[in-house]
């Protein structure tokens, strides 16, 4: 049985604990908040780590998350809104599941919520996934650019997110430049100048795969051999990315193979 089936099978004692059980919690209408104690010893089968606990921290983080995010600039914006709805059909969500998704990206705009528990706790939960870690981060930063741009308030909080992730603020940058370039390559998001209108630029491909144009042949093969791993969808859920988010996965994929075959294209590369 899936993460999810688990979770609303009436096995609750598969919950997380702790700020994020207790979010996920108030999003199906229990109390999870108290985790695992009091239950019995044969209904305790996830420890930190194991694949489908972390799948449901991911879950729960992206969409709680993306709602105290899209609430950073003061109001919720209806790109905003269509960022959270076309991210939950990207993934094919069963009806109960998006509406648990509503539900978080809810408990996220609430006032009270803990945002630097969630985020320790999902970097905890992690257990230094660096590349599941990157990809929250990805979806974070492409929400930030639904409305078409990232204002004040929004890169400060994704800055401190970074900074309870332990991410770097030059990383975060080069991964802001990528979601921008990304953008072009899917339509979607990201500052739109008169330039782009015939579609992503040579230069967007070199953002995307994180190399300049002054990179060699090798370089840039590297990039995009590691970029494709980083992104390979069964290798992230392998690590916790919920299995529903594997198609946003392989859309990343596609957009970074594009930026190579452009490069490659005006590099006259074999």
């Amino acid at each position: 049985m899936s993460w999810w089936g688990k979770l609303v099978g009436g096995a609750f004692g598969f919950v997380l604990g702790g700020p994020l059980g207790a979010v996920l919690g108030a999003a199906l209408g229990h109390r999870f908040d108290k985790g695992l104690q009091g239950l019995p010893d044969d209904q305790v089968s996830w420890g930190p780590g194991d694949q489908e606990r972390v799948q449901t921290a991911f879950f729960t983080a992206t969409f709680s998350v993306l709602g105290h995010l899209a609430k950073a600039d003061g109001r919720v914006s209806p790109d905003e809104i269509k960022l959270a709805e076309a991210l939950m059909a990207q993934m094919s969500l069963s009806s109960e599941m998006r509406k648990t998704a509503i539900h978080l990206f809810n408990e996220g705009k609430a006032e009270d919520f803990p945002l630097d528990d969630v985020v320790e706790q999902f970097r905890l939960e992690c257990h230094r996934r660096q590349t599941l870690i990157q990809m929250f981060l990805e979806i974070q930063i492409q929400a930030a650019y639904a409305d078409k741009r990232m204002d004040s308030a929004e890169e400060s909080l994704l800055l401190h997110i970074c900074s309870l992730l332990n991410i770097s603020e030059f990383t975060f940058r080069r991964l802001e430049r990528m979601i921008r370039a990304q953008s072009h390559y899917a339509g979607t998001g990201g500052d739109r100048a008169p330039s782009r209108a015939q579609g992503p630029t040579l230069e967007d491909a070199y953002d995307v795969l994180n190399v300049t144009p002054a990179a060699t042949d090798k370089e840039v093969k590297r990039a995009y051999r590691r970029l494709m791993s980083q992104h390979h969808p069964d290798k992230l859920v392998s690590k916790g990315l919920p299995e529903e988010m594997m198609k946003m996965a392989a859309q990343k994929t596609d957009e970074i193979k594009k930026a190579y075959e452009r490069v490659k294209e005006a590099r006259g590369m074999a």
